[in-house]
C-alpha cells in the first residue's frame, strides 16, 4: 500500500464504529443475489456511500465478502433457533448496523436490545426512522469497556426476561483477551443469559489480518487483538461451555461463495482442537455452564 492509500484509509475510515459501515456493504451485496443466503433490504441505506469506500480503500477489503456473508448467515441460523427454543429476550452488543430486528421474522412479544456507542445508533436510528421493527425493540447508548456500567444494564436485563440470548457479532476481536474473559465472567454472572452468539478467529487468521486490514484499522485505533490459542475452549473457565462451532469457510463452500481453490479446502474435514497457526474462523453458540 503506498503512502498515498495508507492516507485515504485513514481519511475514510475514523473509528471502530465505522467498520459497521464495512459489514453492511456485503450484507448489501448478497441481498443482491438471486440465491441470497438472506436479505437485508436495509443494508445499503445503512453502509452509504462512506461504506463502500472503506470496502475499497482498506487493503484486502472486498476480498473476503463470502466469509462475511457466512457469518451473517449462521447468526440468523443461531438466533432464529433460540427463538423457536423460548428465547424473550435478544441483547446485541455492539449492534452497529445489524438490522435483524427488521428483516428477520420475529415474535412481536421479542424483546430486542441493541448496545452500542451513540453515534452509529443515532446514525442508525436516523437511516431507519420510517421502518417498522418486528419486535419490540430498544437501543442503549453505552460504551462497552465501561465495566460498572455494562454490569449495572446486565443486571436491569436480566430481571425483564427468563431466558435471553447474547449477540457479540464482529466485536471480540477488537478486545484483548482479559477484556474477552472479563466480558464472559459479567455475562455468565446474569442468571437468565443462557445462550451466547459469537464469532471468532484463530491465531493464524489473526496474524493474516494484522498484516493486511488491521493494519489499518490500527491507525484508527482499532486494532485486531483477539485470537486464543485454545480456540473455542478458551470461555469453558469463565462460564461458557461451546454448544456448536461452525467455521466459515466450510459453511461458505457449503453455498460456493468462496473463490474455487478455496472451497478445495473448504470441502477437507476440519480438524478437531484448536486451530493454532491455521486460518480459522467461525461462529459458535454457547450455553452458560
Amino acid at each position: 500500500m503506498t503512502e498515498a492509500q495508507a492516507t485515504a484509509t485513514q481519511a475514510v475510515v475514523r473509528n471502530i464504529s465505522d467498520t459497521a459501515r464495512w459489514a453492511a456493504v456485503f450484507r448489501a451485496r448478497e441481498t443482491e443475489r438471486a440465491d441470497a443466503l438472506f436479505r437485508d433490504p436495509y443494508a445499503e441505506r445503512l453502509a452509504g456511500k462512506m461504506g463502500v469506500d472503506i470496502a475499497n480503500t482498506l487493503p484486502e477489503g472486498n476480498s473476503h465478502a463470502w466469509a462475511w456473508v457466512a457469518r451473517t448467515y449462521l447468526f440468523d441460523r443461531f438466533i432464529a433457533q433460540e427463538i423457536e427454543q423460548g428465547t424473550d429476550m435478544v441483547v446485541n452488543l455492539a449492534a452497529g448496523l445489524d438490522a435483524r430486528p427488521y428483516r428477520m421474522s420475529l415474535p412481536a412479544s421479542l424483546q430486542w436490545i441493541e448496545v452500542d456507542l451513540p453515534e452509529i445508533l443515532t446514525y442508525k436510528e436516523g437511516i431507519l426512522a420510517n421502518e417498522k421493527p418486528a419486535c419490540a425493540l430498544e437501543r442503549v447508548r453505552l460504551n462497552l469497556s465501561d465495566g460498572s456500567a455494562r454490569r449495572a444494564l446486565f443486571a436491569e436485563l436480566d430481571r425483564r426476561a427468563r431466558r435471553i440470548l447474547i449477540l457479540t457479532e464482529g466485536l471480540l476481536i477488537y478486545l484483548s483477551a482479559e477484556e474477552v474473559a472479563a466480558l464472559a465472567k459479567d455475562l455468565a454472572a446474569s442468571s437468565h443469559f443462557q445462550r451466547w452468539v459469537l464469532d471468532l478467529a484463530s491465531p493464524g487468521l489473526l496474524k493474516m489480518m494484522q498484516r493486511t486490514t488491521g493494519k489499518q484499522l490500527s491507525e484508527v485505533g482499532a486494532p485486531f487483538k483477539f485470537g486464543p490459542a485454545e480456540g473455542p475452549a478458551f470461555f469453558t473457565p469463565h462460564g461458557w461451555e461451546p454448544m456448536h462451532v461452525e467455521g466459515l469457510l466450510k459453511t461458505a463452500t457449503r453455498f460456493k461463495r468462496p473463490p474455487f481453490f478455496l472451497r478445495l479446502l473448504g470441502h477437507l474435514p476440519e480438524k478437531k482442537g484448536p486451530a493454532g497457526n491455521r486460518p480459522w474462523s467461525g461462529v459458535c453458540l454457547y450455553k452458560k455452564r
